[in-house]
């Protein structure tokens, strides 16, 4: 054999283990996603599907390189505070958890476990990171809006009905942010002349007695604090409130789609997309404490015109103008 030819055989023995070590696929990473919606919800499939076409865009694919445990609160707390037990000691790579409910029975599980969330209000005053800019712990994730936005439901509810001067403000107690979100629906309630009485309520049976007592009178109107009850039993809610012909604003679209009337607030879905970001990075090695906080930049104002026009009401030209999404 010509020493040339034996010099390029092992050169090509030599750089083969190489090349093969690098063709080989990196390990499949395991995360968990919580919701506390039902399988079955329409809301809670375009949820996963904007965090599947989010991580599909960044080269997780399932069943290739990343394996995801879906699990389903149905709006029972304890099935949420299960799940997110055994989600934590099957010790995954990464957990997504949503909304403020669920981050909530996650952090009492782990502080170790990289966690990211999407669609949770206030972060920092429901103690999950120790600031936007420097999470500081395990968790980190994109946040929905600040309570100052309570006070355009107030406004959206009177520029739609106008003759409306009796206010309830529902909210579930279990959402570690609801509260937070009163005072400024309050203020603005003053300034335009309306009354305004707060219920905290757990469950879809005190929602009905409620709204029984409060419909009792006239000029009502309904502002549903978003919450994880309120949008898993939002068909009900949206049809108890037309029973009693009370103009109802709730904080998502998913509410005015199942038959309320009209919503203002984040795009929602598109939070789910941009948590794949934050997924991947952790994947790749950085860390929660690391990545900052961020809010949501995309609303939407959503108007229902059959609702509408089952309370007998005209949507003004004014609002239809500045509407993203007009459900007929």
């Amino acid at each position: 054999m010509r020493r040339r030819e034996l010099i390029a055989m092992l050169g090509g023995a030599m750089v083969w283990p190489v090349v093969a070590g690098a063709q080989q696929p990196g390990p499949v990473r395991r995360i968990g996603v919580l919701q506390s919606l039902s399988e079955t919800d329409p809301e809670g499939q375009d949820r996963v599907a904007a965090l599947r076409r989010g991580l599909h865009a960044l080269g997780w694919i399932e069943g290739r390189n990343i394996t995801i445990d879906y699990r389903w609160g149905s709006g029972d707390p304890q099935r949420v505070r299960s799940n997110a037990s055994e989600i934590v000691a099957s010790n995954p790579d990464l957990i997504v958890a949503s909304p403020s409910s669920v981050l909530a029975a996650v952090q009492r599980e782990t502080r170790t476990i990289p966690v990211v969330f999407a669609q949770v209000t206030d972060p920092v005053g429901a103690g999950f990171v120790a600031s936007f800019a420097h999470p500081g712990g395990n968790i980190t994730g994109f946040a929905t809006f600040e309570f100052a936005i309570g006070a355009k439901w107030l406004e959206l509810l009177k520029q739609i009905a106008p003759s409306v001067t009796r206010v309830a403000a529902i909210y579930d107690p279990v959402t570690p942010a609801a509260t937070g979100h009163l005072p400024m629906i309050e203020a603005a309630a003053r300034a335009s002349g309306v009354d305004v009485s707060v219920f905290g309520v757990h469950d879809i049976g005190e929602i009905e007695r409620v709204l029984d007592e409060f419909a009792a009178k006239p000029n009502g109107g309904l502002i549903l604090v978003p919450s994880a009850l309120i949008t898993y039993r939002r068909d009900v809610i949206a049809s108890l409130a037309h029973r009693h012909r009370l103009p109802d604003v709730s904080a998502f679209p998913n509410y005015p789609a199942s038959g309320g009337l009209a919503s203002y607030g984040v795009d929602n879905i598109d939070l789910y997309k941009r948590a794949a970001t934050y997924i991947d990075r952790i994947l790749k090695g950085e860390k929660p404490a690391e990545l900052p906080v961020q809010l949501a930049d995309k609303y939407k104002l959503v108007v229902n015109l059959k609702a509408a026009r089952m309370l007998g009401l005209e949507i003004p030209v004014s609002v239809l103008a500045r509407t993203d999404e007009v459900i007929e």
